[in-house]
């Protein structure tokens, strides 16, 4: 299914039932008719990284989560694959296999540091995530990025870690996540 085609379907997305609660309709709604329109060139243009970045406000009734969850990545590889045809024509091949190369290779060198020192840490009385989960994570990926180990975008996108006091820093450990998608989305 296209980007366009998953944006056009949000009608058959599922409501959470019960006392589940799900994604707001109108939020989701809203985006989607934004993705569509960039993604036909009538709107504000929009990236993989904002269709990656994009939450909602969870509801009663709202959409299913992973119903929706799953149909932004599907929308998000569309987005890649666009930026990635655009970047191959304007810049060559040559320029864009540096550029994620160069990234991957700035991702890499976090990752390689050692365990419990990969990310800042937030201070003794404030969570951040699990120092031990992160690090298990991060030896997983940079396995990948060096030696081609298998791990999937989706899983990358999953991947979720529980809470601890003196955790690392969330917003660099998902900065780094969301750059790991961005290489695995490029050399698709």
């Amino acid at each position: 299914m296209t980007a366009a085609e998953t944006v056009a379907a949000a009608a058959t997305f599922p409501r959470a039932v019960g006392r589940s609660k799900g994604y707001d309709v109108a939020a989701v709604d809203e985006f989607l008719a934004r993705a569509r329109g960039a993604f036909e060139g009538t709107a504000s243009p929009l990236t993989a990284a904002d269709v990656r970045s994009v939450a909602f406000p969870l509801v009663r009734h709202g959409y299913v989560v992973d119903a929706v969850d799953n149909a932004l990545s599907r929308i998000e590889d569309a987005f890649a694959a666009r930026e990635r045809e655009h970047a191959l024509s304007a810049a060559g091949a040559r320029a864009w296999v540096g550029r994620v190369k160069q990234t991957g290779q700035t991702v890499l060198d976090r990752l390689s540091r050692p365990r419990g020192q990969r990310f800042d840490r937030v201070g003794a009385l404030h969570y951040g995530y699990r120092v031990d989960e992160v690090d298990l994570v991060a030896d997983k990926l940079a396995r990948y990025l060096e030696r081609g180990d298998a791990v999937t975008v989706d899983q990358v996108r999953s991947v979720a870690f529980r809470m601890q006091r003196g955790g690392y820093r969330e917003l660099q450990v998902d900065a780094v996540l969301d750059a790991v998608v961005e290489v695995m989305l490029a050399v698709r």
